[in-house]
């Protein structure tokens, strides 16, 4: 993933858990708000609490995955955090995409692409 399209800064994660609307699944909450500069720009976070490095790791790739996969299905212009959760570890990976894909329409981030 390019540098330009991640969050890095900790006053851009705390603007978006304040001001953004969120969504919640059993395997991850999804936070968006939307920004001004045309594309999506994703963070992802993981807890201390869900294990250790190579756990979280784990959770970080998967969720990593499932947002690489659906991009091109998102409007543009967006500010979006993923954040694990226990399940996010566990889940299939079918339920995981579906996730995404539900809370991503509950949000209104899906565009009109198949």
């Amino acid at each position: 993933m390019k540098a330009s399209v991640t969050l890095k800064k900790n006053h851009e994660f705390r603007r978006l858990y304040q001001k953004g609307a969120s969504a919640v699944a059993g395997g991850m909450v999804l936070y968006c708000r939307k920004n001004r500069l045309g594309r999506n720009r994703v963070g992802f976070t993981v807890s201390v609490k869900l294990g250790n490095a190579v756990k979280r790791n784990r959770a970080r790739r998967r969720l990593r995955e499932v947002y690489r996969l659906n991009s091109p299905r998102l409007s543009q212009g967006w500010d979006l955090i993923l954040v694990a959760r226990g399940r996010t570890l566990s889940a299939p990976w079918r339920e995981l995409n579906d996730s995404f894909l539900r809370l991503s329409r509950k949000l209104g981030l899906l565009g009109d692409k198949p």
